[in-house]
């Protein structure tokens, strides 16, 4: 079963589909520029680009405590397996 499309609904699903590109692309602007500022600043502070990107998913989410209470339940399962060098 095939749903009619009014010019209407035709309308908005133009617009909403142009929107989405427009903010797809805004998205991934903005990735690219996040990503040139990590590397730089990194590189300046002679750390891993990786290190500053997961800090920053860290404090956008709000999740450092979790985040702890996470690596302590890694680490005790590596200490208990012996892999801790």
């Amino acid at each position: 079963m095939t749903k009619v499309l009014t010019s209407t609904d035709i309308a908005k699903l133009k617009q909403i589909v142009n929107e989405g590109i427009q903010v797809t692309q805004e998205m991934t602007d903005l990735r690219e520029g996040l990503k040139d500022t990590v590397s730089a600043v990194a590189e300046e502070l002679d750390m891993k680009p990786a290190t500053l990107n997961r800090a920053i998913k860290i404090a956008s989410k709000g999740q450092l405590t979790q985040s702890k209470k996470d690596f302590e339940e890694v680490a005790e399962v590596l200490t208990a397996v012996g892999r801790t060098a």
